[in-house]
């Protein structure tokens, strides 16, 4: 990706694309709301021969009116067009019904980000979450995960999974490769990483660090497989400098993990990985780096999502880039040894010695 281009919008583009800005948060209701009452499904079923508006009222549902200014801003918004009297999907229109990146990123900002980024510009003054008030009082999202209403716990999830689920089959032999007998999960979240990871190997032991109510979630996902006996919890806030990480551990593994905090809150973290680590152990990293994608729109996906850790999360952290990153890492006492891009959406894996 190449950030130092010329801009290459003439003036009639960019005050296009300027419009385009500005009506955003009503272009995104508008998509979203095409979606859920099924207009966008009703004109995909018609195909390529199309569908008359007067169908469209009849089988939606809906008022004439509510349709039809709907599908006028479909037009605007490039989701549906129209030709002889008759509205298909485009492209664009399809991805957003049936694309699971495009599904999992609209439902994470509708439930988890849009009301509080109106108080965005207040985060960046203070360097706090302002916008969490909307979801609930907590200091950082982490605290409140647990008690979140079942559908933004489920964008939250399905988000957050989106991004990992697709990199974990992708790293097993980089984390198997010299037969850890003992792997500590920090962040260990619903604990699918550690359900993998006890039924990729008959024998490695597993351990989990989290706060109350994510190792409450991991111990009753896990408290169900036939492995389980190969588990441990430790309740821990992973901030509080006097907790000490458990030791005798052969690889500590933190997957989207570090993202979650402030450049000192990573060197303290890494600084506390180092002294429980093994001598000859690993700090195996699984982190999205804007700098590292291959795809101008995976970059624009993680900056955007800095600003829900700016406004939501915790008001500090941010999807880094990775030569700041690596810096965090040296400073703590590790060096990385290896560095493996493009696993999974986005992903990035960061192997590390002391």
């Amino acid at each position: 990706m190449d950030y130092f281009k010329i801009d290459e919008k003439n003036a009639l583009e960019a005050k296009i694309y300027a419009q385009q800005i500005a009506f955003a948060p009503i272009v995104f209701q508008a998509a979203r709301t095409l979606r859920n009452l099924g207009i966008l499904a009703i004109i995909k079923a018609e195909g390529r021969s199309g569908i008359s508006f007067e169908k469209i009222v009849e089988k939606a549902n809906l008022s004439t009116y509510g349709v039809r200014v709907l599908i006028e801003a479909g037009l605007g918004i490039q989701l549906i067009t129209l030709n002889e009297d008759k509205y298909k999907l485009t492209l664009a229109g399809f991805y957003i019904m049936n694309d699971d990146m495009t599904t999992a990123n609209l439902d994470f900002v509708h439930d988890i980000c849009y009301k509080g980024m109106f108080d965005l510009e207040n985060s960046i003054v203070t360097g706090k979450p302002t916008g969490l008030k909307e979801l609930g009082a907590w200091k950082t999202i982490y605290e409140g995960l647990s008690s979140l209403t079942e559908q933004q716990k489920e964008s939250w999830f399905k988000f957050d999974h989106y991004y990992s689920d697709y990199s974990f089959d992708a790293v097993f032999k980089h984390v198997f490769k010299n037969n850890p007998k003992r792997i500590l999960d920090i962040g260990g979240n619903t604990g699918k990483w550690a359900l993998k990871c006890i039924n990729y190997s008959d024998t490695v032991h597993m351990g989990l660090v989290d706060l109350p109510g994510q190792l409450k979630m991991a111990q009753e996902n896990i408290k169900k497989d036939k492995n389980a006996e190969r588990v441990s919890f430790y309740e821990m806030n992973i901030l509080d400098e006097s907790n000490k990480l458990p030791k005798e551990y052969d690889v500590i593994w933190m997957s989207q993990f570090l993202d979650c905090f402030s450049e000192d809150e990573i060197v303290s973290i890494l600084k506390r990985c180092h002294e429980a680590l093994n001598e000859n152990g690993e700090v195996i990293i699984l982190e999205h780096f804007w700098d590292r994608q291959k795809f101008e729109v995976s970059a624009f996906c993680l900056q955007m999502t800095s600003l829900y850790f700016t406004n939501i999360a915790n008001g500090n952290s941010q999807m880094y880039h990775s030569d700041l990153f690596k810096k965090l890492v040296k400073q703590a006492g590790f060096n990385s040894i290896e560095e493996i891009d493009g696993i999974g959406v986005s992903s990035s894996l960061l192997i590390c010695k002391k």
